[in-house]
């Protein structure tokens, strides 16, 4: 009955993440945590489930030629050790989950925060990025630099609270490469997204033992297919709509994690 279940929850996020373009971690977490699993489960469980979702659409656009593989090593050179690095502080300078739960649930409450920011903001945000703002000739120039920096910040928060990797990132990019399509924009996303989950997953894995694979198999098997089908529907239904619900239901949930 419990694998059932993960199964029914797969599909409901899947469901919902291709009916929003949400991504998955910021949906898939708290709805575990709320189910009763330890955070560091979900987190960890979570982590891998995104890579292996975030693969199949990174496939997609690699054949439409919509990623941009400079900016997905930038990203990498700066995510990956922040990933690891986070791993080895949890395992090594506290005494176990007890002591570093706290922090997850402040990262977790900050991002989901954050993502339902960018997401509330997202049509502003496009509609902003115009050529006024390509004469702050500083940040492009030190676009490289920053990029990997970010990255190293993302890798971070990723692998203490599995959400961030796609939406934080997408906007990132938005600011710092206006030029670039958007469609390359959310290749290089998505892409750099698989890399980041996969190693921040193993990471949990390896490190700190907190992936349950009967959950993650779970939610896999639900959610495939449903995120086809909840893109389906997406192109009768106004989006903008279910974003602002959406991301006003994540802002409060992560006030949740944060205050209580």
């Amino acid at each position: 009955m419990d694998f059932l279940f993960y199964i029914l929850l797969g599909a409901g996020v899947g469901f919902a993440v291709g009916l929003t373009g949400v991504g998955g971690g910021s949906l898939m977490t708290p709805v575990l945590v709320f189910s009763g699993i330890p955070i560091k489960i979900a987190i960890g469980t979570d982590l891998l489930y995104a890579a292996a979702t975030k693969a199949v659409g990174s496939v997609g656009h690699s054949r439409l030629g919509n990623i941009r593989w400079r900016l997905v090593f930038l990203l990498a050179l700066g995510s990956t050790p922040g990933a690891v690095l986070t791993a080895f502080v949890l395992r090594d300078i506290f005494n176990g989950p007890v002591d570093y739960t706290p922090i997850l649930n402040v990262a977790l409450g900050l991002m989901l925060i954050l993502t339902s920011l960018v997401l509330l903001l997202k049509n502003y945000s496009l509609k902003i990025n115009t050529p006024i703002a390509i004469k702050q000739d500083w940040l492009y120039r030190q676009a490289p630099i920053i990029t990997v920096l970010a990255g190293f910040v993302l890798g971070i928060l990723v692998t203490l609270s599995s959400v961030g990797a796609g939406a934080l990132c997408a906007a990132l990019l938005l600011v710092l490469y206006p030029r670039i399509p958007v469609l390359h924009i959310i290749g290089t996303d998505i892409t750099h997204a698989v890399a980041l989950t996969l190693i921040a997953g193993f990471a949990h894995v390896l490190m700190l033992q907190s992936v349950d694979l009967n959950i993650l198999c779970g939610l896999l098997l639900g959610s495939l297919p449903a995120v086809y089908l909840g893109a389906k529907v997406s192109i009768k239904i106004a989006n903008r709509y279910l974003q602002i619900i959406l991301g006003s239901l994540l802002f409060i949930i992560g006030l949740k994690f944060i205050l209580f």
